[in-house]
């Protein structure tokens, strides 16, 4: 059988990596070519795998595995050992190769790589840095580099990912330990623990030389991520908001993404039948970023959670733990201090910063609130204006069927 051309492995190998939430550029350093010198460029504060940038433009990177050979045998991992699905593999150079042919039809700003373990973990952790150091060192590369790394590899090489890369990232899998040990038999938490820690403090060295000399190494300077695995086992959402808190608190990550288990071809039977809910996802991105932005401790988000564990699919977290703790409302827009109106439901951080920049200088009214917000009908019950106060509607028994969202019927034919 002839071997696939470059194409044919690019479609498999960049098909395979679409698994893998964790991809994006955020908090990088400012690099460009516009001087002549180099290749490529970033724009700070931007994210990849077609996000959106402050000014409007649509950017994206080449998103691919090195290889899906894979000696693991992950239960929920398409690529996994006992797998049968079409292999394919790239050297280091015709990745190298793909990114520049890329980058100069103006299709991609950046590379992210990862791949499947072929021999031992080690070699393919070379076989990835090399592929940053021919970008870099080679050809000057100043583009984005998001490198997946390895936790059972060698320390020294996982730590020269973040020489080259501008973000690295090691996937926990799963919230639990004995998730981990059911369905990836060949990982082991203390080790990828472990490795997130020794990138931690390596990156913080890393910051702490910048600031003392001026020619000081950068490493991973958009800092580290991972990912969970949502529903494939049976953790709960008050497990997955707990573990990434303390994900977040032990390794000062960038960020935690969650991705939706999606069935698989030929799955084990310890897998689930079908993938949960995407809303589960979402509803577990908005429990993040009430923790990241808003001020919520893991422990209030986990109170927004059901008797089960688990996050209202019909109204968003905020608003779930507002119904359960009405005793902190109403809250005053024109007197309560940022720490409360971050509590409102429907509120979110900007329109929170002009209400307290315009109170300043005058009395808040209902229709000022209105016109900071998508819908002043989930606020009501929650503040009160000048002109307004809700009396008995914060404590109505039916308050939660008022502000959930409307169930739609779907058109057969859209």
């Amino acid at each position: 059988m002839s071997r696939p051309t470059v194409m044919e492995r690019l479609a498999i190998l960049a098909d395979a990596a679409k698994y893998d939430a964790s991809c994006a550029s955020s908090g990088t350093t400012k690099r460009n070519s516009r001087d002549g010198k180099g290749l490529g460029s970033t724009t700070e504060g931007m994210g990849i795998c077609h996000a959106y940038a402050p000014d409007g433009r649509c950017i994206s990177l080449l998103k691919l595995l090195l290889t899906n050979h894979c000696v693991f045998d992950c239960h929920y991992c398409i690529n996994r050992k006992s797998s049968n699905v079409r292999r394919a593999r790239f050297t280091p150079q015709e990745v190298v190769d793909l990114t520049l042919s890329f980058y100069r039809r103006n299709y991609i700003e950046g590379l992210f790589l990862s791949s499947g373990i072929i021999k031992s973990s080690s070699h393919t952790m070379e076989q990835l840095i090399e592929v940053a150091r021919i970008l870099r060192e080679e050809h000057d590369f100043r583009g984005y580099i998001h490198l997946k790394t390895i936790p059972e590899a060698d320390p020294e090489l996982v730590a020269q990912a973040g020489l080259w890369a501008d973000r690295v990232s090691i996937n926990v899998e799963l919230p639990t330990d004995a998730g981990l040990a059911r369905l990836a038999p060949d990982k082991n938490s203390a080790t990828i623990e472990g490795a997130m820690g020794n990138l931690s403090s390596a990156i913080d060295d890393a910051r702490d030389s910048q600031k003392r000399f001026t020619k000081a190494p950068r490493f991973a300077p958009a800092g580290q991520s991972t990912q969970m695995i949502v529903g494939a086992d049976g953790a709960s959402d008050a497990q997955i908001v707990g573990k990434a808190s303390t994900l977040y608190d032990r390794f000062a990550l960038r960020r935690v993404y969650y991705s939706a288990f999606s069935p698989i071809p030929e799955a084990s039977a310890v897998l689930p039948l079908k993938r949960p809910p995407l809303m589960r996802e979402h509803r577990l991105y908005q429990s993040d970023w009430l923790m990241r932005f808003y001020g919520f401790a893991p422990h209030e988000v986990q109170a927004a959670a059901d008797r089960d564990g688990m996050l209202p699919l019909d109204i968003d977290p905020k608003l779930a733990w507002a119904l359960k703790f009405r005793e902190s409302f109403p809250v005053d827009v024109n007197r309560a201090p940022r720490e409360a109106l971050l509590r409102v439901p429907g509120l979110g951080t900007k329109a929170i910063d002009a209400l307290l920049a315009a109170r300043r200088y005058r009395t808040i009214r209902l229709e000022d609130v209105a016109r900071l917000t998508v819908s002043v009908k989930k606020l009501r019950p929650f503040i009160v204006t000048a002109d307004w106060r809700p009396t008995l509607l914060t404590d109505r028994a039916d308050l939660r069927a008022r502000l959930a969202p409307k169930a739609e019927q779907m058109e057969l034919f859209g």
